[in-house]
């Protein structure tokens, strides 16, 4: 007995033929439109410009469905007393540490910048957790992972320092859609 062909690959009985393609293009206005428009020949149909799609004002575009903190199995980044608490201006909180301490992921995640290219921020490891939430850590002495690189809630990213600060600390931050969020509020309690 042979096997029927999924109801996806049958082809419809008497079903019309439907074009896909528009009959016409309608392009945003630009200079580059214009040219490209100017440029074609007579009689031929214009090429399409570069266009970067975006949605109509007032639409909203599908997203994948944020992720609250109660989905993120957060820890502390580091053992050691909170030297600043967060504020508007710290955009995040300084924990005490000694030099060579270990600095943990405070979540899983990607590595998305591990440099010392950011001024202020001394050798730096962002981490992104997911289309919502990123946590920075900042000051290090040494860092132990690369860009892209997947990382596991408390492994060891890097190692306590004072870059570009007064003293040895690590600077923590949290991100929460790119704005800053206390991180003692994603924080476990002491």
């Amino acid at each position: 007995m042979t096997a029927a062909p999924p109801i996806e690959a049958r082809p419809l009985a008497n079903t019309p033929t439907v074009k896909v393609e528009p009959r016409a293009q309608k392009v945003p206005f630009s200079d580059k439109a214009l040219a490209q428009l100017n440029a074609a020949e007579p009689g031929t149909p214009p090429s399409a410009p570069d266009i970067v799609a975006t949605a109509p004002p007032g639409v909203e575009t599908e997203r994948p469905p944020a992720t609250d903190v109660e989905a993120l199995d957060w820890i502390w980044p580091a053992k050691g007393k909170v030297l600043a608490a967060f504020t508007e201006s710290s955009k995040g909180m300084d924990i005490a540490g000694r030099k060579g301490a270990p600095v943990l992921a405070a979540a899983d995640g990607r590595v998305v910048y591990a440099g010392a290219g950011l001024r202020g921020y001394g050798k730096l490891v962002i981490i992104k957790h997911n289309n919502t939430w990123l946590s920075a850590y900042a000051h290090n002495d040494n860092i132990l992972v690369k860009e892209q690189q997947d990382v596991r809630r408390g492994q060891k990213i890097a190692e306590m320092g004072a870059t570009d600060a007064d003293q040895v600390k690590l600077h923590f931050e949290v991100r929460r859609q790119g704005k800053p969020v206390d991180p003692a509020k994603v924080l476990p309690a002491m």
